[in-house]
């Protein structure tokens, strides 16, 4: 190469060559510091649209975990007014099989009395559960959840509608029932049977539901696992590659500084030929 006053080439290839080292620091320091591989589109446009649909699909389901979470809370406190009125159902079958007996010596007007007041408590613990006529939870319940191919996989449903799940005494069939006498007793004695077979019923299906809430949590969080591995694989920086190339960039920077003074230099050289 010939020496030039007006054009110094090789301080130009190392301006290039610093410009270059200096970019790939940069970008070495941005992904350490920031902690991702893809800092902006132009890093990897195509890899930038896969992990955002990665992220949506975690920011779904994490929903949906707490969707399923708040839907078990419902169902438990459901349960728990279940079992509540199950136990009622005792009290009144012993009250009427007191009744119905002829060696009953006492007050059927009394066993009557409490008789009425447990179904009383019957309906008001349907009524606080919503599965008394009309109530909240007397409906087929969704609980989004996601994750699935369709809008069905993406979701639980536990059916909890129509009369066959209201368990107040007129949908467990004792509204009316007493005990005041034998045959009512006995007649009583007969509905409570109906009414606890019943009431069975509506305990598998919610017991159903909390166990499909539990299944589907569990697949749920293993999919935020796994798209969230993947979102990272395409995302995060390698920490130990982008250490190596901070080293490797830093050691092209100082070199490249070096020759570029050396190339800003080398015009001087052509004065001692007019000397």
């Amino acid at each position: 190469m010939s020496l030039s006053l007006q054009t110094n080439v090789t301080s130009l290839v190392a301006q290039q060559n610093l410009a270059t080292n200096t970019g790939s620091l940069d970008n070495a320091i941005t992904q350490l510091t920031s902690g991702f591989r893809i800092n902006k589109s132009g890093d990897d446009a195509a890899g930038l649209a896969v992990a955002n649909g990665f992220r949506a699909n975690v920011a779904e389901l994490q929903q949906g975990v707490r969707n399923a979470n708040d839907g078990q809370a419902i169902l438990q406190t459901i349960d728990g007014g279940l079992n509540n009125i199950s136990t009622i159902l005792n009290q009144l079958q012993t009250l009427a099989t007191q009744s119905a007996t002829d060696t009953f010596s006492g007050s059927r007007a009394t066993l009557d009395q409490q008789f009425q007041t447990l179904l009383g408590e019957i309906d008001r613990q349907a009524g606080n559960v919503g599965l008394a006529s009309g109530g909240t939870y007397n409906a087929s319940l969704s609980v989004f959840i996601g994750g699935g191919n369709t809008q069905t996989n993406s979701q639980v449903t536990i059916n909890l509608s129509g009369s066959g799940n209201q368990v107040d005494s007129t949908g467990l069939g004792l509204n009316g029932k007493k005990v005041d006498n034998q045959t009512d007793a006995k007649a009583s004695i007969t509905a409570i049977t109906s009414a606890v077979a019943a009431l069975g019923l509506v305990q598998g299906v919610v017991g159903d539901g909390e166990n499909d809430l539990t299944y589907a949590i569990g697949l749920a969080n293993s999919q935020i696992t796994n798209e969230s591995a993947a979102e990272s694989n395409i995302r995060d920086a390698n920490v130990a590659q982008e250490a190596a190339a901070l080293t490797q960039g830093q050691v092209l920077q100082q070199s490249s500084v070096a020759a570029l003074a050396q190339a800003n230099s080398e015009p001087q050289a052509l004065l001692k030929l007019l000397q």
